[in-house]
């Protein structure tokens, strides 16, 4: 058997909800990564610090009691949003990044910033205070294809992000397109990428051929093949601007399978073992180590963890579904599906 020792892995963008739901998904990122970056896209969304250490006091309570899991909190960007609060956030020991959504561009994204030029004292803020902006690249003007959003946002609003505070550290969140990994690997090394899960094994086809498969809707939405192509040769290249970001972002299986389903993949379940099909088929798996363990941590300038994981390839079948509470199920990434690595 096939087995496969790396340094434990950190999750650099992660949902994991509140309540019930968080209670179940918490301990499948936990029993794989030593850290994970949370998403602060919450109904209301956590705009302060002391939000952030209330929510990850809940999400600590809710994690195994012999887990050494860290989870590290990002604050959501408003117009309202001062330079205050970047302060508060730097001298926090909870709080890691700040988080642009365009109003309207994703899940729980309508309290999202409408007036990118407004947040220029803030980016100034950030750089000042050396706190990373994390940045859900998407444009959300409705003339927009859905399948341009990407690579318009980039054109049009990081180059003015990046020309303005060529010091802030920026993540370019779940890249999707071929322009977007061209664009980081010409800019500065202030500038880096998370990948998905769903975008390196799959392409468009998987959402819409044989009728619509809404578990496998996200945003940005998954792109052409050659797209997949260049995230893969990207994720698997070693250079240390790409690095590991499920965007695991769980929903009821209800709410994705209705004529409006909402945007998300939840990978949570077996994100390591994910990724290690995607690094395998490119014969590549000398490189999940840095893709996984090393890179994120290095930018975030964060320790790298010292604890090691072992996979094992191995096949295993992905549940059906898993149950949050009485009635309701939440609906995995590849639910059904054999999954060809397992961790031991």
């Amino acid at each position: 058997m096939q087995t496969l020792t790396i340094i434990q892995p950190d999750d650099w963008h992660l949902h994991v909800r509140t309540g019930d739901m968080l209670k179940t998904v918490i301990n499948h990122t936990a029993r794989q990564f030593g850290r994970a970056i949370i998403m602060p896209n919450l109904q209301p969304p956590v705009t302060n610090v002391e939000q952030a250490e209330h929510y990850q006091q809940e999400i600590m309570n809710a994690v195994e009691p012999d887990s050494e899991f860290q989870a590290l909190m990002v604050l959501y960007l408003t117009n309202n949003t001062t330079v205050e609060d970047v302060k508060k956030a730097a001298a926090s020991n909870s709080v890691k990044a700040f988080k642009l959504y365009p109003a309207g561009a994703t899940t729980n994204s309508a309290q999202g910033v409408t007036d990118l030029t407004a947040l220029f004292p803030i980016f100034e803020a950030m750089q000042t205070e050396n706190i990373p902006l994390l940045i859900h690249g998407e444009i959300t003007d409705e003339t927009v294809d859905i399948f341009d959003r990407e690579r318009l946002f980039i054109e049009q609003k990081l180059v003015l992000i990046q020309q303005n505070f060529p010091a802030l550290r920026i993540v370019l969140e779940h890249i999707t397109t071929q322009e977007a990994v061209e664009y980081i690997l010409q800019a500065p090394n202030t500038l880096a990428a998370t990948i998905t899960p769903q975008h390196l094994l799959y392409n468009r086809n998987a959402i819409l051929v044989g009728g619509i498969k809404p578990h496998y809707y996200c945003l940005p939405i998954l792109k052409r093949e050659s797209h997949r192509q260049a995230l893969i040769t990207a994720a698997t290249s070693g250079n240390p601007k790409f690095f590991l970001g499920t965007d695991s972002a769980p929903h009821l299986s209800h709410l994705k399978e209705n004529s409006c389903g909402c945007a998300g993949c939840y990978s949570a379940y077996g994100a390591i073992e994910l990724y290690a099909e995607a690094f395998d088929n490119a014969d590549a798996l000398d490189k999940l180590e840095g893709f996984a363990s090393f890179h994120g941590a290095d930018f975030y300038q964060l320790p790298r963890n010292t604890r090691t994981i072992i996979l094992e390839k191995r096949d295993w079948q992905v549940p059906d579904a898993y149950l949050i509470a009485e009635n309701q199920q939440l609906t995995p990434l590849k639910a059904g599906e054999t999954l060809h690595w397992k961790l031991k």
